[in-house]
Parts: C-alpha cells; structure tokens; sequence
C-alpha cells in the first residue's frame, strides 16, 4: 500500500500543474523534514551539483526574454528560469519522497514490494526481475557514502569486483494479496490515464 501510493504520488508530480507542484513540494518538504529529516537533508545535498546542472542549462540555454536586459549575452532567460524552477520542483519533490520511503522501508523490502508489484506484469514483457536488482544496486549506492568521496567513482579502477569484497545481492519476496494487486492494477490505470491527458 505505501509502495502503490509512493509510484503514485511520484507519477503524479510529473504531469500536476504549476501551482500544484508548488504546493505539493512545500507539503512533501514538511512532511519529509519533520519525519525524515536526516535522510533529506543527506538525498538533497548529494543532488546538489544536478540541481546546479539543470539551473544552468535550463536559465542559460533556453531562448526567450533575457532577464537582464544590459547584458543580454550573459543574461539568463526568463522562460529558462520558468522551466529550471519546473524541473527543480519535480526533482526535489521526487527525491523526499524517495527520503520519506526510505525511513519506513530497508531498502530489501522496498524493492521486494516493487518486484511484488512488478511481477503480475512479467506477462507482457515486463522484466521485473532485473528492474528489481537494478533499483536495489542504484538504492544502494544511494544510501551508501563511498570511500574518498563522490570522486573515487571517477577513478579508472580496473580491480576485478570479486577482489572487491563483492557479496550475492539478496531481495526480501514482498506476498502480493488481493488487495495489494488490486492497487497494483490501479496505479497503472491511473498511470495510463496521466499518460493520455499529458499527451
């Protein structure tokens, strides 16, 4: 159930409004900083340099009206500024609530709840299996702090990753009752929904 209301919540703050967005991020950071504090404030500030990324190449690279009309070359633009504060919106809504998860959930049960979810659908194509390792790898590195920093994933380290210490990856199987499929099949109505109303 959190899980479902999790994809949905996150689905849903890409297609809302302006205006929604707005209030939903500054009722989303409420919510994550009076009970995921430590957790934001740690998922934020390893996003800052895409945040940077994204003000920049949005602001700077978008044609439209310069903001600073006496030096247009190096002027951002008001309609860049528009779509940088969109995105930044969405991306930090998304994060606290990847921070809020994170809180009530290891990382093993989450991604054991979304292979749950996830398997119904392994009918039609849907590799459930290797998305549920794949997000369990990308949580893990997202939880853990590497040693020397961000800059030790820059090395060209060529050390076989069995002589790393590298262990078997374990998933806790999430039981998918009547209820849970339920939503399951929901959230991808709604999902579907969103899809052709944006479109």
């Amino acid at each position: 159930m959190l899980i479902a209301s999790w994809i949905a919540g996150v689905a849903a703050l890409q297609f809302v409004s302006p205006t929604w967005l707005i209030v939903s991020v500054v009722a989303g950071s409420l919510l994550a900083f009076r009970f995921a504090k430590e957790r934001s404030f740690r998922l934020l500030r390893r996003i800052r340099f895409l945040v940077l990324a994204l003000v920049i190449f949005f602001a700077w690279f978008t044609p439209g009206e310069s903001l600073w009309a006496a030096l247009p070359v190096l002027s951002p633009t008001r309609e860049g500024l528009a779509l940088a504060a969109d995105h930044l919106g969405r991306l930090v809504g998304v994060v606290l609530c990847v921070a809020g998860l994170l809180e009530y959930l290891s990382v093993p049960r989450l991604v054991g709840g979304l292979y749950a979810l996830f398997h119904p659908f392994e009918r039609v194509g849907l590799p459930a299996d290797r998305l549920a390792v794949r997000l369990m790898l990308v949580l893990s590195y997202v939880e853990a702090t590497p040693s020397g920093g961000w800059r030790s994933w820059l090395e060209d380290d060529t050390t076989p990753l069995h002589h790393k210490g590298a262990t078997s990856i374990s998933i806790v199987r999430e039981p998918l009752g009547y209820g849970q499929l339920t939503i399951a099949v929901l959230v991808g109505v709604v999902l579907l929904a969103l899809l052709e109303f944006r479109a």
